[in-house]
């Protein structure tokens, strides 16, 4: 009785894994012999490491741009590429917040860009 007991056990145990599938399990043999899993077949898109790669760079230029800028052009910069959690703002818009004419703000900008350009190709410590 009791070996029949742990033979029904085991068919439970199993009936309760019937639906479960591992991505690793194999489904075919190609000709060659390899095998093909699930995971060959699922297609994902996978821009976990592009993601990263663009929060450390935003995380660098934030830090460049605090780092290297005086408040003038940090201010421009900021609202200019929308850094301050707005949209970005022209270069007419940011002149009349800032009582200057644009072309002062294009000038200010591009000194800006230069000063993180040199900032940000510096080799990381």
């Amino acid at each position: 009785m009791r070996i029949a007991n742990e033979i029904l056990m085991y068919f439970r145990s199993q009936k309760k894994l019937a639906g479960e599938v591992s991505l690793s399990d194999t489904l075919d043999v190609d000709t060659d012999g390899n095998s093909l899993s699930l995971m060959d077949v699922i297609s994902v898109d996978d821009d976990m490491l592009d993601n990263l790669d663009a929060r450390d760079s935003c995380s660098r230029i934030r830090g460049c741009v605090e780092k290297c800028l005086n408040e003038r052009e940090k201010g421009i910069i900021m609202m200019r590429y929308g850094l301050d959690d707005r949209p970005p703002r022209t270069q007419r818009e940011i002149a009349a917040k800032c009582g200057i004419s644009r072309s002062y703000v294009s000038r200010l900008e591009k000194k800006a860009l230069e000063k993180l350009k040199v900032e940000f190709e510096k080799p990381e410590r």
